[in-house]
């Protein structure tokens, strides 16, 4: 299963790459961000940017998720383990050569 992960990302990197150095040398384009007001960029960086944005914080997503089911599985595998143990017997043992005590006089 890694080595299919990795043939994946190999591919992707391989068309981004094939991508960007084909749209390198033309020309940029220009942003509008409000009216006449933006910037000149070429195209292949904001389709990074554009990848980017969308990428991170589905990623933080997902890793915040997987950390907080992680967490849950632990302390319940961890309550389980506390369930399914028997429990500690405590006897209070009379150190070797101690006597028994006698009852007090007149307690039956």
């Amino acid at each position: 299963m890694q080595f299919l992960k990795t043939i994946f990302w190999v591919v992707i990197a391989v068309l981004v790459a094939a991508f960007a150095f084909n749209k390198w040398n033309q020309k940029a384009v220009f942003v509008a961000v409000y009216g006449e007001v933006g910037f000149q960029s070429p195209i292949w960086l904001l389709v990074l940017i554009s990848f980017l944005a969308g990428l991170i914080p589905t990623l933080v997503l997902h890793r915040a998720t997987r950390w907080s089911l992680r967490r849950r599985l632990d302390n319940a595998q961890r309550a389980l383990t506390d369930t399914l143990s028997p429990p500690a017997v405590h006897r209070e043992m009379a150190p070797p050569g101690a006597s028994p005590i006698a009852p007090p006089p007149g307690a039956a």
